[in-house]
């Protein structure tokens, strides 16, 4: 159809009752691209209309070596949808009529580049998915304002937003060539013997706990301490000078509020590629490193607790343990073994989140309790074993006790932001006051058990709705009848990576809950899938409001599910 068909259909439908909108659904040609009109709402006050918009990329004038590269295709087109969304604010009117008339919006990201389902390009063609609310007065058609959304505004936004001519060329280039670079980076960690980079002159303070944008004003630049500093290349950048933070124990120390949390949080989130100016897009780290901490009240699904908890009273058993409101030491011994479960191979601690049974038991509290009647094992008994036997390392912000000067590899003081290695320090520290208390550790770390949830876990059932499956903000999934509770899963940081999270846990028990041996192996599969397919893999219909997760945040969810059963 022509775009005059649809301009014909708006006039036929005006001032008629609102499900007369139904007409409008459609493919429509409007010369540059096509319009296309996926669903449409119920009633002005229902979920906005989805759309999309699809142009040949050759037409738009992109080059191929801003696309060509999955790394930066990804983050071309998390630029291209944050220009359509500076265009959107631009150059519509927003709000018109009643409950969500008027409203044109897309899902865009923040200080992370991640991948979405709102702009893909397939080497042929650009494809652009947002909404629109349909405008009423009450719930009768407002045809005139339909009209000036489709034939003035969206154009007018297409023209100076999907276009290489309308762009900043130097922008575009420099967003995709600086994702690139921390991807480079973060491949070089693992050759480099690093588990994490941060670069010099980083700026890594934040507005607030609710604002993620780089602190304005007083925000001091990292320098690194010689002993960690060092160099990596670059294909854009070129030469970059930073603190590399080694495999192993490393040990985060400092005075109150000198930047001890501030530098794990930055390291937590150098799992991800940054935007320019955001002060931490030469921050990376291993891509498969997990933030634990102590998280009471959860559920625990048969998880093998037992290198860090044994003997508990009863006789209960730790290797298959079990609970419906977790303490803080099972909570958090639970969510570093169903981490290490699913592959981390970092574990990133900070004291303040953590239960204190757990991270350490000093020597006057040995002398009054005795191991045997004492069922946790201190993390910090266990932490070197966990490197020495799996090659895990432990990065660990840690002002309260010096009992972890004694397994620590690297020790980085904060001191007004800024990070100083004193690691020789430490040690004639630790040789200056042995320390008299026990390991309790044993001789290794002990097993990881692999576990496999049972079909009876997932249904996305409820009432006469066969799955209904659904976000509530970025910490909450609502999964059929299932509360999904994801708040103590800190790496999670879009609300778009929520949604597909709980689609991937319905394509994982509809497609390899069978047919795989374990949860991991289950996981694996449907990563695999989604890249190689795209998100849009994992729902029937297409949408625009999906975020690529981490396998690790995926499988935290299913653990979290009140209904889990395990195998």
């Amino acid at each position: 159809m022509t775009k005059e068909d649809l301009r014909r259909t708006i006039n036929r439908i005006d001032g008629r009752g609102y499900k007369a909108y139904k007409d409008v659904k459609g493919e429509y040609d409007f010369g540059l691209y096509r319009l296309i009109i996926d669903h449409v709402q119920g009633d002005p006050f229902a979920a906005p209309s989805r759309v999309r918009v699809r142009l040949s990329i050759e037409r738009a004038g992109f080059p191929r070596d801003l696309w060509g590269k999955r790394v930066r295709r990804i983050a071309f087109c998390d630029y291209i949808g944050r220009q359509f969304h500076r265009a959107i604010r631009r150059l519509t009117k927003g709000h018109r009529g009643m409950g969500k008339s008027g409203m044109v919006d897309i899902d865009v990201g923040r200080q992370e580049i991640l991948e979405r389902n709102a702009v893909i390009v397939d080497g042929r063609d650009m494809e652009v998915c947002f909404v629109v609310g349909l405008p009423a007065a009450g719930r009768t058609i407002l045809g005139r304002e339909a009209l000036e959304i489709f034939f003035e505004e969206i154009p007018k936004v297409v023209d100076k937003s999907l276009f290489y001519r309308s762009i900043d060329q130097k922008e575009i280039l420099r967003h995709v060539d600086v994702a690139e670079d921390q991807e480079v980076m973060r491949g070089l960690l693992d050759e480099r013997g690093l588990v994490a980079f941060v670069a010099g002159e980083s700026m890594l303070p934040r507005r607030s706990g609710v604002d993620d944008r780089p602190l304005e004003a007083g925000a001091i630049p990292l320098k690194a301490p010689f002993e960690l500093d060092l160099e990596m290349e670059l294909p854009h950048r070129g030469r970059i000078k930073g603190m590399g933070i080694p495999k192993g124990v490393t040990l985060i120390v400092g005075g109150g509020f000198h930047g001890k949390s501030t530098l794990l949080n930055a390291i937590e989130r150098g799992v991800y590629n940054h935007i320019p100016g955001d002060g931490r897009e030469y921050v990376v780290t291993n891509g498969a490193a997990v933030k634990i901490r102590a998280e009471d009240g959860r559920r625990i699904e048969k998880a093998n607790i037992s290198p860090f908890i044994t003997n508990l009273p009863f006789g209960k058993d730790t290797v298959r343990f079990c609970t419906d409101n977790a303490s803080g030491s099972t909570s958090q011994a639970a969510n570093i073994m169903e981490a290490l479960e699913v592959g981390a191979q970092v574990l990133l601690i900070d004291e303040d989140t953590s239960a204190t049974n757990f991270m350490v038991r000093d020597e006057r509290m040995q002398e009054l309790v005795a191991k045997d009647r004492e069922p946790i094992t201190p993390f910090v008994d266990k932490v070197h074993k966990l490197y020495a036997d799996l090659g895990v390392s432990t990065i660990l912000v840690m002002g309260g006790s010096g009992d972890y000067f004694d397994v620590a590899d690297i020790v980085i003081m904060m001191d007004n932001y800024q990070p100083l290695c004193v690691t020789q320090h430490v040690k004639e520290i630790a040789a200056r006051h042995v320390s008299r208390r026990v390991d309790e550790g044993g001789d290794t770390f002990g097993e990881v058990t692999p576990r496999r949830p049972l079909s009876a876990s997932f249904d996305p059932s409820r009432g006469k709705r066969e799955v209904k499956i659904d976000a509530k903000g970025s910490r909450t999934i609502l999964y059929g009848t299932t509360s999904i509770d994801l708040s103590c899963l800190e790496q999670l940081v879009d609300m778009s990576q929520t949604r597909a999270i709980g689609r991937m846990i319905h394509y994982y028990s509809e497609k390899y809950l069978h047919s795989s041996r374990s949860l991991k192996e289950g996981m694996e599969l449907v990563m695999k899938d989604v890249e190689e397919m795209g998100l849009d893999c994992l729902i029937p219909y297409r949408v625009g409001n999906l975020a690529m997760p981490r396998v690790f945040e995926v499988a935290g969810a299913i653990n979290r599910m009140r209904s889990l059963k395990v195998e």
